[in-house]
C-alpha cells in the first residue's frame, strides 16, 4: 500500500489535531448542496458555511440523479435540511464536451473500448439546471417542505448566480 502513504502520514497528521468530534451529522445551517466534483469547488467556503452546517452530494456535473434525489428527502426529513442550492459550474466537463468525445477520451485513457459508457453529458446547462431544480421541487417526498433554487458557480470568479 506504498501508494498511499502520504495520504496515511497526512491523515495522520490532521487526527493529531482533530478538533470536529461529536458532530450529530445534522445540517445545522438547514442547507444541502448538490454540485460537481470539480476539486475547483470549495462547497462551504463558497457559502461562508463551516463544518456541520451543509449536506454536500457530489457528482460530474452536479446534477440531479436518482442518487440525489435520495439524499436530498433523507436530509430533509432526517437532517435538518430546509434549504437546497443546486450548483453545477462554468468550464464543466460534462457541459462541454459530448458522450462521444468523452467515450473516446476515456476508452484512450483505458486503453479499452468504452463506447458502452454512459455520461450524462448536459448540451444546454442553464435548462439542464431549471430541470434539475424542477426534479427537487416537484419530488413528493420534498416539494415545499425545502426552499430550492439553481445557481451557476463561476470556477475563475468565485461568484454564485442564481438561474431558478
Amino acid at each position: 500500500m506504498d501508494d498511499f502513504d502520504d495520504l496515511i502520514a497526512a491523515n495522520k497528521d490532521f487526527a493529531e489535531h482533530f478538533d470536529l468530534g461529536g458532530f450529530d451529522g445534522k445540517a445545522h445551517a438547514g442547507i444541502a448542496l448538490v454540485t460537481c466534483m470539480d476539486s475547483r469547488i470549495d462547497p462551504l467556503r463558497m457559502l461562508g458555511l463551516e463544518h456541520g452546517d451543509a449536506k454536500i452530494f457530489r457528482n460530474p456535473g452536479g446534477r440531479v440523479t436518482p442518487q440525489a434525489l435520495e439524499a436530498l428527502v433523507l436530509g430533509v426529513h432526517l437532517l435538518n435540511v430546509q434549504r437546497i442550492l443546486v450548483v453545477p459550474h462554468t468550464r464543466c466537463a460534462m457541459a462541454s464536451a459530448s458522450e462521444a468525445d468523452l467515450r473516446v477520451k476515456v476508452g484512450k485513457s483505458a486503453g479499452v473500448d468504452a463506447s458502452w459508457q454512459s455520461f450524462d453529458v448536459v448540451t444546454d446547462q442553464l435548462d439542464q439546471l431549471r430541470q434539475d431544480v424542477a426534479k427537487v421541487r416537484t419530488h413528493p417526498l420534498i416539494g415545499e417542505r425545502a426552499q430550492v433554487g439553481g445557481f451557476l458557480y463561476d470556477v475563475d470568479t468565485g461568484l454564485l448566480t442564481q438561474h431558478a
